[in-house]
C-alpha cells in the first residue's frame, strides 16, 4: 500500500487552526465539555489540529459525551434491568471503544505521542531507504 502511514503525519500545515475553534451547537453538554478540555492542548500546546481533523475531533468528543451520559445511566439504573444487562452498557462499551480509536487517530493516546514524526523519519533518510 502506498501514501503515507498516518503515524508518521505531524501537522497539517497551514491549515492549523491558531484559535480554539468554538464547539458545534449540535454536541450535548458532555462532548462539549470534552472539547473545551481537549481543544486548547490541540491547539495551542501541540498546534495541529486542522481544519480536515475538524470532524474526526468532532466525532472524539460526541464518542466522549456518549460514554459520559450512559455512565451516568449506569449509575443510576444499574448494570441489569430484568435480569438482562442494560441497553446503556453496550452503547457505553461502543462509545469508549470509538472515543479510544479517535484519540489515537489525534495523537491523544500515549502510544500515539510515542511514535516518531514524519519529520525524524524523513531526516535520518530511512524514509528514502525503505521507499516510504
Amino acid at each position: 500500500m502506498r501514501g503515507e502511514r498516518p503515524h508518521q503525519i505531524v501537522d497539517g500545515g497551514a491549515s492549523t487552526f491558531t484559535t480554539v475553534p468554538k464547539p458545534p451547537a449540535w454536541l450535548s453538554k458532555d462532548a462539549k465539555a470534552e472539547w473545551k478540555r481537549v481543544a486548547p492542548i490541540l491547539v495551542n500546546e501541540r498546534k495541529v489540529l486542522t481544519v480536515a481533523d475538524l470532524v474526526c475531533f468532532q466525532n472524539y468528543c460526541l464518542a466522549a459525551g456518549e460514554v459520559a451520559e450512559a455512565s451516568r445511566i449506569i449509575a443510576a439504573e444499574g448494570l441489569t434491568i430484568g435480569g438482562k444487562k442494560h441497553p446503556a452498557v453496550t452503547i457505553r462499551k461502543d462509545a469508549m471503544n470509538q472515543a479510544r480509536l479517535l484519540a489515537n487517530e489525534l495523537g491523544l493516546t500515549p502510544v500515539s505521542r510515542s511514535r516518531a514524526p514524519m519529520r525524524e523519519a524523513a531526516d535520518d533518510g530511512l524514509s528514502d531507504a525503505l521507499g516510504l
